[in-house]
């Protein structure tokens, strides 16, 4: 175990945890929202810190981040937890794993250096704290991204975006990129997470504005977040961000407790990716479909064929520099050649 960052300590010994945006409130020998922060006597600790329960190297396209050192590869790991208790979660085995165990939270012990080492030995240009939210293992990725940043490997979150305010600056000066869901309306988020959606808006700026690369995701699910509303209100908010922020439209397949819907029609990321270009994106990507020529990325100028992909996989790579190579337009994104 390790103290938690940013917490306040109130009377009775109740503690109130400023992590995330649920801001709970912690009573003595209890646990946050995330089943993994608790208080101890009136003290807030993570009990994650340090357990690693998923690593692995991954192409950075997996992320999904398609303008982020296209190409490279990156360290990802995990621990137990999550913020969110989405019914369709792909990783719910290990996110909810807190909350369906009263055992000690599994996990290989690693430390910071352990981890930054490993990306270095395995040519990794970056650290993704992914597959469970990485807000709840905060002080870890914290630390981790330090060490990282001092040895020139970048470090990417991919979120939520529930991470509070005071961590998104917290965190913001060794962060190189964030991938961030912005699932749906409020509705969405109260029914299928068991959250808000505006939290997630203000996490989404705050840290573009704070000078970190991002890359925003949508899981389209039939009949809950695929109406042409839903679709254009966040790709309208995405624009009122930066029209160059990449928006990935992924396709659903029926898990956990969320298995009344079918799977994504392929018909439906057309249409998604229409909606976001019509709302004045630049860059528009349909995900788990592989294949389609929503995943590629074309020059938002002349529409030139810059990057073909199949999967994770590049097969043609035509980026001159961090611009196109027909009209000479300067291109959004982080190259390997910055």
């Amino acid at each position: 175990m390790k103290e938690a960052l940013l917490y306040e300590h109130l009377d009775h010994g109740d503690v109130r945890c400023h992590l995330c945006s649920h801001n709970c409130l912690i009573h003595p020998e209890q646990r946050g929202i995330c089943a993994v922060r608790e208080n101890l006597n009136g003290t807030l600790y993570s009990l994650v810190y340090g357990k690693v329960i998923s690593i692995n190297i991954d192409p950075i396209e997996k992320k999904p981040l398609f303008h982020f050192l296209p190409g490279s590869t990156s360290l990802s790991i995990a621990t137990a937890g999550c913020n969110f208790r989405c019914k369709h979660c792909q990783n719910y085995e290990i996110s909810q794993l807190p909350r369906q165990r009263s055992f000690r939270i599994p996990g290989k012990e690693m430390s910071a250096e352990e981890i930054v080492n490993s990306a270095i030995q395995n040519g990794c240009k970056s650290i993704s704290y992914t597959y469970t939210e990485p807000t709840i293992f905060f002080e870890f990725a914290y630390d981790c991204s330090r060490i990282a940043h001092e040895k020139g490997i970048r470090n990417v979150f991919v979120s939520n975006g529930y991470t509070g305010l005071e961590a998104t600056r917290l965190i913001a000066p060794y962060l190189s990129a964030n991938n961030i869901d912005l699932k749906g309306s409020d509705a969405f988020y109260r029914e299928i997470c068991g959250a808000r959606l505006q939290p997630v808006r203000d996490t989404i700026r705050l840290m573009k504005e704070l000078g970190v690369w991002v890359e925003v995701t949508t899981l389209i699910i039939p009949d809950h977040n695929d109406s042409d509303k839903d679709l254009f209100d966040i790709a309208e908010f995405i624009v009122s961000v930066d029209p160059g922020i990449p928006w990935h439209v992924s396709r659903f397949y029926p898990t956990y407790k969320l298995l009344d819907k079918p799977g994504t029609p392929v018909s439906s990321l057309h249409r998604a990716r229409d909606i976001g270009y019509k709302a004045g994106l630049k860059y528009v990507y349909e995900g788990n479909v592989p294949g389609q020529v929503g995943e590629n990325t074309y020059c938002p100028v002349c529409r030139q064929l810059l990057i073909k992909r199949h999967g994770f996989s590049i097969l043609e790579n035509h980026i001159s520099g961090n611009s196109c190579p027909a009209c000479k337009v300067m291109l959004d994104g982080v190259w390997l050649t910055e």
